[in-house]
């Protein structure tokens, strides 16, 4: 499959925020209010780098970078980047767009010069895992996490 990966329009953000709803939510993964920020594309694209995948049938996934200094950042320090909310559409699972957004993250990290490359993933969230192990990535336990009670957060890293 013949996708690209690149900085997501403004035209497209609705189309990005329900991608990105409709990802989490087709493995049960939307909890309390959290739909309204995975649904909030256009404020990701102010205040990180929103990115895209897609081929000639339109969007395919998704992903959110946050270079220091965006709000959206998480669990990274001064010199590692992060990313989060990457969401890929039903219709594109098993071709390779989540592991080559995340590809994309790793590469924008080494781009700005990181030491190493974070991010935050549910517990229960194990396809994703698979995918950010098979790519190198371990745990960091001791940045484990939880938003709201109940939603505990793994953290993993690559040092680039």
């Amino acid at each position: 499959m013949t996708f690209e990966i690149r900085l997501a329009v403004p035209g497209e953000y609705d189309a990005v925020g329900e991608l990105t709803v409709e990802a989490y939510s087709h493995d049960g993964f939307v909890r309390g209010d959290y739909a309204m920020t995975l649904r909030a594309a256009a404020d990701r694209a102010a205040k990180a780098e929103l990115s895209v995948a897609a081929d000639s049938s339109g969007l395919l996934g998704t992903v959110t970078y946050c270079p220091v200094g965006s709000v959206y950042r998480e669990i990274g320090q001064d010199d590692e980047g992060e990313f989060r909310m990457l969401g890929v559409a039903g219709r594109a699972r098993g071709l390779g767009v989540g592991t080559a957004l995340t590809e994309h993250c790793i590469a924008r990290s080494r781009e700005l010069g990181m030491r190493r490359i974070v991010m935050s993933s549910a517990q229960y969230m194990t396809t994703a895992h698979r995918i950010y192990e098979r790519l190198g990535f371990t745990r960091l336990p001791e940045r484990d996490w939880a938003p709201i009670p109940g939603v505990d957060l793994y953290a993993f890293a690559l040092d680039l």
